[in-house]
């Protein structure tokens, strides 16, 4: 008989354990990098207007070593808040990207208060008994599609507090919900195919067609995506047979708490109101909005905080909440998601000391002196491994595209490489540090939603990026013989 695990009750404790929290490991980067700072001598490479990319793009053979400019303390306290602001950062700005998850969290508040989701979640276990394990390829596989055409990322934030919910009410665990999320969209960008945020961007940074190497890149994603899903499915499987096996375990009543109303069980299911069914069809119809217009009408962040808001705003109108009830809604489901987006300028406050640090060049001129001269299969594989280490810190697929491709491909065509393989080397490699990447804000901001640790996420992912390492490197040593 399973021993059962020791349940913490308390809410307020979900995301509590001996790891540090990521607020604490970002800080602790901040600092590290500003350390680097008085370590790597600093350089810079010239730089030029790529029209194409839209952004200036270094020039391979100008490396040249600057006057230093170390990172201090005060610098260092600078950085979270010029984390959301920026304009030299190679990641784009991070203030729109918090108002819109403070938008989204109104949002969300305004439609728990409506009661749709609760009953909408029951109902739906209802229909599912017995087959909720097939939710997660089918799940995965749309984040995934998001992933490989449009870069699918701070997108998916607004996902997680509505899968998450009916995966713990189908009996697996709050991390089942975040994996969907967070490896299915993160395995479609490992395998970009026509992301314009990273396949498009860095094959015109390296000076060829995006279309080159697409055949590969497809193979990364389907057979990325088969291990991603039979990896989840497998583990979801064990929590719902013996929920001591869960790595939050020991949280698993205070996720209910949080994610799951008192009574929210599948033998007590309500009907929808025709109030409750509008509201669920309008919340639908609002992420269906989003979905079309980031793909097809280049929204970003602000367009899609104003979607938000105005859904929310209609919301209340049809469920007759009244000003101060919906306001005050919105208000608390802000509240809900404020360390989100305070955690993306955190984050992106690395970028910033080692952009103003002048330590980036430097390093990726160390990445093209250890490239160069070396033979095909060597030379795709270290590549890849360099592409990881960048990805820890410049996690934005444009900001590091627009980086390290124009230095890093040309070299390339001295080993006997295409250049397209170079492009996919670089976009599996970002893809899988994204999956952990404790500087990327989709990662710190979908675990925070989740209330999982990120200690407790290593440990459940850790094997899995094992297997894609293996798999990735596979693929391309086979693509650089042949």
């Amino acid at each position: 008989m399973a021993i059962e695990p020791q349940i913490n009750d308390d809410p307020e404790a979900v995301i509590e354990s001996r790891f540090p929290t990521a607020y604490t490991i970002l800080f602790l980067l901040i600092i590290l990098v500003a350390a680097l700072t008085w370590i790597i001598p600093a350089g810079s490479y010239d730089r030029v207007m790529n029209d194409t990319v839209g952004r200036e793009v270094a020039v391979a053979g100008t490396y040249q070593i600057v006057d230093p400019n170390p990172q201090g303390f005060v610098d260092v306290m600078l950085a979270p808040g010029a984390g959301f602001y920026d304009p030299d950062s190679y990641a784009a700005n991070a203030i729109d990207v918090a108002l819109f998850v403070l938008f989204l969290g109104g949002f969300l508040g305004v439609v728990n208060a409506t009661g749709a989701i609760d009953t909408g979640i029951r109902s739906a276990m209802r229909k599912l008994e017995g087959r909720e394990i097939w939710m997660i390829p089918i799940m995965m596989t749309l984040f995934a599609i998001g992933g490989t055409t449009y870069g699918m990322a701070e997108e998916t934030l607004a996902f997680y507090a509505i899968l998450i919910p009916v995966m713990i009410a189908a009996g697996y665990d709050a991390v089942t919900g975040v994996a969907i999320i967070l490896i299915g969209a993160g395995v479609g960008v490992l395998g970009s195919t026509i992301n314009p945020f990273a396949t498009v961007i860095a094959a015109n940074a390296a000076g060829i067609p995006f279309t080159d190497g697409i055949v590969l890149r497809f193979v990364l994603l389907i057979g990325g995506l088969v291990i991603c899903a039979a990896y989840v499915m497998r583990y979801a499987r064990r929590v719902k047979a013996d929920p001591s096996l869960s790595v939050v375990a020991k949280h698993a009543a205070a996720h209910r708490k949080i994610f799951l109303k008192p009574n929210q069980v599948k033998d007590a299911v309500p009907q929808l109101t025709g109030t409750q069914s509008v509201v669920l069809i309008i919340f639908a119809l609002t992420f269906l909005v989003m979905i079309w217009g980031v793909s097809t009408q280049e929204w970003w962040m602000a367009r899609m905080g104003a979607l938000f808001l105005g859904s929310a705003i209609v919301i209340g109108v049809i469920g007759r909440m009244g000003e101060k009830k919906l306001t005050g809604s919105f208000i608390d489901g802000a509240r809900e998601l404020l360390g989100v987006a305070l955690v993306v300028g955190l984050a992106r406050g690395i970028v910033v000391i080692m952009d103003n640090g002048l330590i980036a060049d430097t390093i990726l001129h160390s990445a093209e002196q250890t490239l160069a001269g070396l033979n095909d299969l060597v030379f795709i594989n270290l590549m890849f491994w360099i592409q990881i280490g960048m990805s820890f810190f410049v996690p934005s697929s444009s900001g590091l595209a627009v980086l390290t491709m124009p230095i890093l491909a040309p070299l390339a065509d001295f080993a006997g490489v295409g250049r397209d393989l170079t492009v996919t080397a670089y976009q599996s490699a970002n893809g899988l540090v994204n999956l952990i990447n404790p500087t990327f804000a989709v990662v710190v901001g979908g675990l925070a939603i989740g209330r999982v640790s990120y200690d407790c996420w290593l440990a459940f992912i850790w094997p899995l990026l094992l297997i894609l390492t293996v798999f990735i490197s596979a693929v391309l040593s086979v693509a650089a013989l042949f």
